[in-house]
């Protein structure tokens, strides 16, 4: 899969989505789903957040899953990233491993928790800096 590709959408349409995705997360659990799958919104939410970041400042995401990579290219560029966001990094795990039966161990809800709680920062700090440059729509 060809790693720059053009990135469809403006900021806004990227934050909307991850916000979509916190909704998920926040749940209820739907009859027969796993925890797993509303963590998985969560990382969701929190790479729609980052990936806004990359299209406001014109920058160039590669099509991946992990927050790390992500949040590690940004700062390359200059973006400073609260430790805060930092943290969210453990968020990739749910992208992958979490999501296929046998590979670990359930999460609890005190993981699911703190994973909306992860989303809900990245999110947050996303929005601030969208603001703050007053070009929400580049």
């Amino acid at each position: 899969m060809p790693q720059h590709r053009s990135i469809p959408g403006s900021a806004s349409d990227w934050l909307a989505r991850a916000k979509g995705d916190l909704a998920l997360a926040r749940g209820p659990l739907p009859e027969g789903a796993f925890l797993e799958d509303l963590c998985f919104h969560a990382q969701q939410a929190a790479e729609k957040a980052i990936k806004a970041l990359y299209v406001h400042h014109g920058l160039v995401f590669r099509y991946t899953h992990d927050l790390d990579d992500l949040l590690t290219a940004l700062k390359k560029h200059g973006i400073s990233i609260p430790a805060a966001v930092e943290n969210s990094i453990v968020l990739t795990g749910y992208a992958w491993d979490a999501r296929y039966p046998g590979i670990g161990e359930p999460v609890t809800d005190d993981e699911h928790g703190e994973a909306v709680r992860l989303a809900e920062e990245v999110i947050a700090w996303a929005e601030k800096e969208l603001e703050t440059s007053g070009r929400v729509n580049p």
